[in-house]
Parts: structure tokens; sequence; C-alpha cells
């Protein structure tokens, strides 16, 4: 059944993606929060918050004018009701406020990513919200960036060829950070991937989570490579498509991309080669108000969400697969 706005919604965590990005940032800048999102978009009313720490707790209430605050799940009236619910919370609390969430009834949860850390637990939660009849959408930003968006159009549409290859870089783990990656070359590439071989785990920042090199093919066997560096040297989470029309490269995380083409080579004659290419900035930072607008149209016309539990669970399946292997191999690099 369609709802109609204003919708309300119960954020759950107070750190910095549902608050502290926008905090200290320009007001007509792109919210790169979910407070941020939810107090510029007149079709949401963020309508309570819960966080342990009180001191944070009302600093956001505060900051986004939010009526009720609770330092506590447990502290909400049985009888409330809301639209939507906002898990921001850290990765380990995700499971427990899920669980809370569902028994409030809301019409969708929206969950930063992953689920959960446990591949099994993940899909558990995932079948309850949809025996439920409760819409599930996780964070995986990218999939709302409108630059990521065309260009998976323009992939799809042949603009670029052929893609011949696909090489990326991540770092702090490969299902904190691997689980973007891996979830956006599901989406621009379309294509189902399959796992060749892992190599050696590298313990970079979470001591449960290590980051993992990997070789992938594609189901139509374009190769694709996942490289590694170190999170205590900088974040890196990069990509570069090749393709039979040029070479494609995501920098700094999809705040800027380089587009390279084929030229007739200048120096060697009968060659072709790549031109110089331009640099361009990136959309990502419009990636969390296009995911509450995609919300809004689910909630009002039932459009289908861009990132959702079971394309969530494709990513999570194939880091769980990339682990796996690591450790079977029985090889460790050192931090």
């Amino acid at each position: 059944m369609a709802l109609h706005p204003p919708y309300r919604v119960l954020m759950i965590g107070c750190g910095n993606i549902a608050s502290g990005f926008d905090e200290d940032r320009d007001p007509g800048a792109p919210p790169l929060s979910h407070a941020g999102a939810l107090t510029g978009d007149d079709r949401y009313t963020l309508a309570a918050c819960v966080d342990p720490d009180t001191e944070r707790l009302h600093a956001v209430m505060a900051r986004w004018q939010v009526p009720a605050g609770h330092d506590s799940l447990d502290d909400l009236e049985p009888e409330t009701r809301f639209d939507v619910v906002a898990i921001c919370s850290p990765t380990a609390l995700h499971s427990a406020h899920i669980d809370a969430a569902l028994r409030l009834q809301p019409a969708l949860i929206f969950c930063e990513k992953p689920v959960t850390p446990d591949l099994v637990l993940s899909e558990a939660l995932v079948a309850h919200c949809e025996a439920q009849g409760v819409l599930l959408a996780v964070n995986h930003t990218r999939r709302w960036a409108p630059d990521v968006v065309r260009l998976r159009a323009e992939l799809a549409a042949g603009k670029w060829g052929s893609v011949r290859a696909v090489s990326a870089t991540y770092n702090k783990g490969i299902v904190n950070n691997g689980s973007h990656l891996i979830d956006l070359l599901h989406f621009l590439l379309d294509r189902r991937l399959d796992l060749v071989a892992a190599g050696a785990p590298l313990f970079d920042f979470w001591p449960e989570d290590p980051t993992i090199p990997a070789m992938l093919v594609t189901d139509d066997g374009v190769p694709v490579q996942l490289g590694v560096a170190h999170a205590a040297d900088f974040s890196l989470f990069e990509l570069q498509i090749v393709t039979s029309l040029g070479v494609i490269a995501m920098l700094d995380g999809g705040s800027s991309w380089q587009f390279r083409e084929v030229i007739n080579s200048p120096d060697f004659k009968g060659y072709r080669a790549l031109d110089a290419g331009e640099r361009h900035p990136g959309e990502l930072a419009y990636a969390m108000s296009q995911a509450y607008g995609n919300i809004a149209n689910a909630l009002a016309m039932g459009a289908p969400l861009a990132s959702n539990g079971r394309s969530a669970l494709m990513a999570q399946r194939l880091c769980q697969q990339i682990r796996t292997a690591s450790f079977a191999g029985g090889r460790q690099q050192s931090a």
C-alpha cells in the first residue's frame, strides 16, 4: 500500500554517518549523513534518535532539531510508529537493531552496510524483513551516485565497447570496504562474479576482517583483479575498467573520474593509443540525498530500491568465499 509523506524516521546511532559528516559542512553542500539528507527533504520528519552516548545524543538532537531522543531502544513507547528506521550504529549492533526495528513494524529499514558481519545471520535477517513485508535498503552508497548510475547505463548501451578487464584496489577489510567494491562491480558490470583465487589475508585494520587480494571472473569471462593497500598508510578505494574503446578510472573512492579514449598514436604510425584523458569531479556527494529520494519513491509508488537486502547478500556471499579461500591457503601477511 502506498504511503504518503511526510515519513516519520527513527535514527538509531548518532555517529559520523548518522550526523557527524555534516555538522561542520557548508550548509549549501550536498548532505553526506542521514540527518543531513533527512532534514533537507520535506518528505521526511526526523522524529527521534537513539544513542547510548547521551552527550552525543543531545548534541545531535540540538543540531537537527530532533524532538525526541533516547539512550536505549527500550525507552521507546510501544505504540510509537515510524515509517522508516535508519540503522546507523556500529556493524556489530546491526543484528539487534534490525530485530528491534522489526518489532516497531516500519514500512522500511535503511541499514548501513554490511547487514551484519556474519553471512548466515545477514541471510536470516533479510529473510525476516521479507517475511514481515518490511522493505530493506542497504547503504551501498555508490548505487545512488548519479555518475555511477550513468556509467552503468553507458556500459550496458555499448558506449565504451566491450569490457576487457577490470582492476581495483581497496583496504580496510574484505567485508567492511571489500563489500562496497564487490557490490559496485556487480552494479556497474551487471554480471555474476565468480572467485578464481584468493591471496593471503592482510590484517591492516580490523582484527576479524582482513583485507584480501583476489582474482575474479565474470560469467562471460572478463577478468577482475582485486588488489590491496594497507589502511595504516592511507585510505584507498579505486577502480579501473579497460574497454575496447578506452579506459575508465574511478579515483579517490568516486570523488573524481578519469576517462581516456582511443586515438591514433601520434608517434607510431599504424598503432592505436589512449589520449591523455580528462579528469572530472565525481558525484558521490549526492548519493545520500539520492538514496532517500529512492526510498521516498519506494514508499509512495513502489519503485524498486537501487540497493536492497538481496543485492547486499550477493556481495557478502562473495566476500565470504574470498575469506574462506584465503584462510584455506594457510598464508597470512603481517600487518
